[in-house]
């Protein structure tokens, strides 16, 4: 664990992440379709590097309570049945207020096919309407926003772990910009991705100006972010169908865990 990092240096150190998390979801078409590189080698190493994050980091952490979160704020979280399971509740809400906002445009989608074949002229058929779009790019704004209002307090603990969360989450950010744009999109082109920038750049703004002191709260948002990308990476992440490549899938799980694994033995 790194200690040593003072708030004010954590909190630069969060902003140039953050400006590097921002840019990575305007670059994500580019990345997508960087050239002599297919999507699904792309989307499948991504998926393995995000998967192997959710199970050997993000599990941990939020089973642990924070006790590295505790240290730094100098607010030790005594863990009790209690809390345990009211942290795992909201890691629960997280993963299905997510799963309800898919299963709402799924839903919406598929009553706008439905009037299409009444209507052929709708131009609107097959889309989404409006309001499902910003209650379902509202509901990343908050994500992005949590991801980077946390991202001090992760530096301050354990800048390795900070750079390799960044690493999982840049490359998320990449397939859910697919994901978004497949259903919402020339919608998404031109509003989508700057909005969730602004997000991101609002979480930090949060923490600066008011950076959270309980570690229950920390514990909290954390189950809650963790909820969300768990069914992100479960929907986004995990290679299906047309765009399946498990090699580049394994690659990404085994260059993941290796990297996590010598970050945590020197970090001993």
């Amino acid at each position: 664990m790194d200690s040593s990092l003072s708030t004010a240096h954590a909190l630069l150190g969060a902003l140039a992440i953050t400006v590097v998390l921002a840019g990575l979801h305007l670059a994500a078409p580019r990345i997508r379709r960087l050239p002599l590189v297919p999507e699904a080698a792309t989307g499948s190493f991504a998926g393995g590097l995000a998967v192997a994050y959710v199970f050997l980091h993000l599990l941990p952490e939020i089973a642990e309570g924070n006790e590295a979160v505790g240290a730094a704020l100098t607010d030790v979280l005594e863990p009790t049945p209690l809390i345990d399971l009211g942290i795992f509740l909201v890691a629960l809400a997280g993963f299905t207020a997510f799963f309800a906002m898919e299963r709402l445009a799924d839903r919406r989608v598929g009553a706008r096919t439905g009037d299409r074949a009444v209507n052929p002229a709708g131009a609107a058929a097959g889309r989404p309407p409006a309001g499902v779009y910003w209650l379902h790019l509202g509901s990343f704004v908050v994500y992005n926003a949590l991801i980077t209002y946390t991202m001090p307090l992760r530096l301050r603990t354990g800048v390795l772990f900070a750079l390799l969360f960044t690493v999982a989450m840049g490359l998320h950010f990449v397939l859910t910009d697919r994901g978004l744009e497949e259903r919402y999109g020339a919608r998404f082109d031109r509003t989508g991705r700057l909005i969730l920038t602004g997000g991101l750049l609002l979480g930090w703004a949060a923490a600066a100006l008011a950076a959270p002191t309980s570690t229950l709260l920390v514990a909290l948002l954390t189950a809650l972010l963790g909820g969300s990308i768990l069914l992100n990476v479960f929907k986004e992440e995990i290679p299906s169908g047309r765009r399946t490549s498990f090699g580049w899938f394994l690659t990404g799980l085994a260059l993941y865990a290796g990297l996590l694994a010598a970050v945590t033995a020197v970090s001993e």
